[in-house]
């Protein structure tokens, strides 16, 4: 059998497992893009507005550990054109979807040593992975 043969039958096979895989990552950067669907393997990405500076922290307070996997802890950066000491930036965190099932990804805004205080923002997303 000829090596072109073989090609075009392989390269049918690559397409088609190419196509059916979903995207790996899916971004949620507002509160409106709840609820958010994944299959297992992907991976979530959660950025908000966050300012530490200010004294107010994002902290987990469910983290759908049922269906999603930590892949590591909140990285926090500000833009490079920002100069401006003190200025806002984005928190990020990123999960992967690991089993089937619901879940709710839910974070609070507040000062870490008063938390008695009400939250001065929080972030509630149900999560559905299949």
């Amino acid at each position: 059998m000829s090596p072109i043969r073989l090609l075009v039958p392989l390269s049918l096979a690559v397409l088609a497992a190419c196509s059916s895989q979903p995207a790996q990552n899916l971004t949620v950067e507002k509160q409106s893009q709840c609820p958010a669907k994944l299959h297992s393997g992907q991976n979530l990405i959660l950025t908000l507005p966050s300012n530490p500076t200010t004294g107010y922290r994002w902290a987990i307070q469910d983290s759908a550990g049922g269906v999603l996997h930590a892949l590591g802890p909140e990285v926090y950066s500000n833009p490079e054109d920002a100069g401006i000491v003190g200025s806002a930036g984005i928190s990020t965190w990123r999960f992967q979807a690991f089993a089937p099932g619901t879940g709710r990804l839910r974070l609070t805004s507040q000062q870490p040593w008063a938390p008695e205080v009400k939250p001065v923002d929080t972030f509630d997303c149900a999560i559905s992975v299949n």
